[in-house]
């Protein structure tokens, strides 16, 4: 927080002085700034901040409600200040009701928060300037069979799934990467969520001779399928999506592995961990996204004034970031696919070695 209201602070000064002395670069950052979304929108507040920290740049935050009345206004007001370039958003709503006004406007948007897959299948369509740091709604269903497929190639694997839609969707993805790549799973089989006990579906893979399983459910399913097996003196290695990362009542099996984006604080090198440290900020959340949306926002500015625009050099470059290299794809994704297999050590979840 220290650190925010000191970049404000400073833009403040920065505007009062008059134009001569504006700051060079001027970033927008939009959030919902009251309510139940307002610690990740200060999150979001404290990674551009700390981004621009050794920068000129002058924030501009604004308050987009995560409504479609409220990221209207906001881009409005993102006009009228005549910011540069746009980070942050959390709601679709929101964003998509300010992206026509911003594009309008020659106003390009790097989102750390939406991930609608809608939102840059549109791109082509609807021209809208935008980007995002977030990986899409879609990334994880194809992350389930490049990252799964090559690894379990040579074992008796089962599919199985709760029936959500969410659920099926990640097992019919790693179902159809198998069939592309000539594999065929032995056991796939839809379970009932939310049981007390999952000795029946344990029992049905033991007897297919499966040794591994990807689990499309939730978080305490997947403890249970564990417990049953452990229970059964039977071996078997359990898969999973992002909900294994969401809360639960039951802990979970040591081994129990996970495709998800790691924690971005395990992504982050020695120099960028204390730069938070020094900054007195966590880097958790949405805090590390955005400050690289940030930096590549700075970076395709100081491209522009070389020549072109601000959204011809995020279409065309590749910047480096905090979170390494980052380059979009023509529909304005990340052309690197972030999740990976991640391990639960008893404690937390590691990189898979």
């Amino acid at each position: 927080m220290r650190l925010l209201l000191k970049a404000l602070a400073l833009g403040c000064a920065l505007s009062l002085a008059g134009a001569s002395h504006a700051a060079e670069k001027r970033i927008g950052v939009t959030a919902p700034l009251d309510g139940p979304l307002s610690v990740l929108a200060q999150q979001m507040r404290d990674g551009a901040a700390l981004a621009t920290q050794a920068s000129n740049a002058e924030l501009v935050v604004i308050d987009d409600g995560c409504s479609e009345e409220g990221g209207l206004s906001a881009a409005r007001q993102l006009v009228a200040r005549q910011v540069q370039a746009v980070v942050g958003f959390l709601c679709t709503e929101a964003i998509e009701a300010a992206l026509p006004v911003l594009t309008e406007a020659g106003i390009p948007v790097i989102t750390s928060g939406v991930r609608s897959n809608g939102l840059t299948d549109r791109h082509t369509r609807t021209g809208w300037l935008v980007w995002r740091i977030a990986p899409s709604a879609d990334a994880e269903l194809a992350a389930v069979g490049n990252i799964l497929i090559p690894l379990w190639r040579g074992e008796l694997f089962a599919i199985v799934d709760d029936g959500t839609i969410h659920g099926r969707e990640l097992a019919e993805s790693l179902r159809l990467a198998a069939e592309l790549a000539g594999l065929q799973p032995v056991f796939i089989d839809t379970f009932r969520p939310q049981s007390d006990n999952q000795v029946g579906l344990v029992g049905r893979l033991r007897r297919s001779g499966a040794t591994h399983v990807f689990v499309g459910g939730d978080r305490d399913d997947i403890a249970i399928i564990a417990r049953d097996a452990e229970g059964l003196d039977y071996g078997l290695t359990i898969a999973g999506g992002e909900t294994l990362r969401s809360a639960g009542d039951l802990p979970l099996a040591p081994g129990t592995l996970m495709i998800a984006v790691p924690e971005w604080a395990d992504m982050l090198d020695e120099d960028a961990m204390e730069r938070f440290t020094a900054a007195e900020i966590v880097p958790e959340g949405y805090v590390v996204p955005t400050y690289a949306a940030t930096e590549v926002a700075l970076k395709a500015l100081g491209t522009a004034e070389a020549g072109g625009t601000v959204s011809d050099a995020l279409a065309r470059g590749r910047f480096e970031t905090m979170l390494g290299p980052i380059a979009f794809d023509e529909k304005g994704d990340l052309t690197e696919n972030p999740f990976r297999l991640l391990r639960f050590d008893g404690e937390r979840f590691l990189p898979f070695e």
